[in-house]
């Protein structure tokens, strides 16, 4: 009767496990720089494209993640001799790189049983063919549909990020596996004690760990460095416009794309934030700015009395106020950015200066992913941010043309890097964390051993 009941249950169990198995790659394998076919059309973009979405003949083009391919790589060499246009990576003397802490990384980055119920994983909000961002959401939902404060930020090059999180609350990537893992919005399990205990019942694990940390099973020093390894291996550049600027290539790019560098690095300004060196560009400053988008989202700003709301293909409805907020799931508080951090009442609404590399992918974009366009981005900082008290004095309307508008566009999207396609091939080929019969579930023989 016991084995009866657990039986049932696994299934329960695998149905709701399986209920985001298209948020994540397809199970692939393959060897290393193996050659096999990858379809270079499925690097970016979401799986169900919503173009034409609010036209009542609207048709799905969904794409069958179940059915595409990936090719692994030998991610190692992109952090050991990174792509052209980035410096040499910054590899902490106390956890090198190794292609088996690598492999091991990559597990645990796609592995949906590291969450509370087995349904998400890093890759869920940090999706490969989405710029390891979410492009589909503002901001990403958690486990059993919470929300999440901010929008997620590229993995592209975190390996060269002195402060982590938009607020910069961590100053290792051994360190900040472990806030979304046991973020009660995000992943949500109950410990980081729950997370070892879980991944040591795990079977498919069984001397991974081992064979890459010279004996060591996993504990919260392994697991950390074991992910940070593979995330120092996204490393993403060799753009067209590296290979203009660094490489002296005149035809890489247009002359659109260089009238837009000289009014990024001139008139704009925008170069004092997002730094461009002699012999290398990370277009970031390490710095955290007010440009007052967050005191607008604090303030609450003027919000209307009805909204127009879409509701289904070509189907529309405007709805009050009061019946938006009283579906609304929960009140987000109000994000005071660097502040929440220091409680220096000057750091409000202060947030890290994001990368510009690969931004073409990453949309939507700001702290809170207020804008689905980078037109709506350069329109923002076009109009001087939003007026506050603290506004950080780089701010300031800009009095762009309208070419120039389109030039400035032009250059960022010239900063794709050329090697993306190899960096999602890769993800396309990782192993999936799916629930199994055979691993510690409370329905299951394999329990937690509470």
């Amino acid at each position: 009767m016991r084995h009866a009941a657990r039986a049932g249950l696994h299934a329960v169990a695998l149905l709701v496990a399986g209920l985001a198995v298209v948020q994540a790659p397809a199970r692939t394998s393959g060897e290393l720089d193996s050659g096999q076919a990858f379809d270079e059309s499925q690097t970016h973009g979401p799986g169900d494209v919503k173009e034409g979405y609010e036209r009542a003949d609207y048709r799905t083009r969904s794409r069958s993640l179940l059915d595409r391919r990936g090719a692994r790589k030998d991610l190692i060499r992109f952090a050991l001799d990174p792509p052209l246009g980035l410096p040499p990576a910054p590899i902490p003397a106390d956890n090198p790189l190794t292609r088996a802490k690598i492999e091991l990384g990559r597990k645990l980055f796609f592995d949906r049983r590291l969450s509370i119920n087995d349904t998400l994983s890093c890759a869920t909000c940090h999706i490969p063919e989405q710029g390891f961002t979410n492009n589909e959401l503002r901001t990403p939902v958690g486990v059993e549909g919470r929300s999440v404060l901010r929008n997620s930020p590229t993995l592209y090059n975190v390996a060269y990020q002195e402060h982590l999180f938009l607020d910069g609350r961590e100053i290792s990537l051994e360190n900040q596996v472990w806030q979304p893992m046991t973020a009660h919005n995000e992943m949500a399990a109950p410990s980081i004690g729950y997370v070892i205990r879980k991944l040591r019942r795990m079977r498919d694990y069984e001397g991974m760990f081992e064979r890459a940390f010279d004996g060591r099973g996993p504990d919260v020093l392994t697991i950390g460095q074991a992910l940070a390894s593979y995330q120092r291996t996204l490393l993403a550049a060799d753009s067209p416009f590296d290979r203009w600027y660094f490489g002296g290539r005149a035809d890489a790019v247009d002359e659109s794309v260089k009238r837009g560098f000289a009014f990024f690095s001139g008139k704009a300004q925008c170069i004092v934030c997002h730094r461009v060196r002699e012999d290398h560009a990370l277009f970031i400053d390490h710095r955290f700015h007010n440009t007052g988008l967050g005191y607008a989202a604090s303030v609450g700003g003027n919000r209307p009395e009805t909204t127009r709301v879409q509701l289904a293909p070509g189907v529309f409805a405007d709805l009050s106020r009061a019946s938006i907020d009283a579906v609304t799931q929960q009140r987000l508080p109000n994000d005071l950015g660097l502040y929440r951090i220091t409680e220096d009442p000057g750091d409000r609404w202060k947030f890290r200066t994001q990368t510009l590399r690969n931004v073409s992918l990453t949309a939507p974009y700001m702290h809170n992913g207020r804008f689905d366009t980078l037109r709506e981005v350069i329109d923002f900082y076009d109009r001087g941010g939003v007026p506050n008290e603290l506004l950080s004095p780089l701010i300031r309307p800009l009095n762009l043309t309208e070419r120039e508008k389109r030039d400035l566009e032009a250059f960022l999207h010239s900063l794709t890097g050329g090697n993306v396609a190899d960096l999602v091939a890769d993800a396309f080929a990782a192993p999936i964390g799916d629930l199994g019969p055979e691993d510690p579930n409370w329905t299951h023989e394999n329990t937690l051993g509470y």
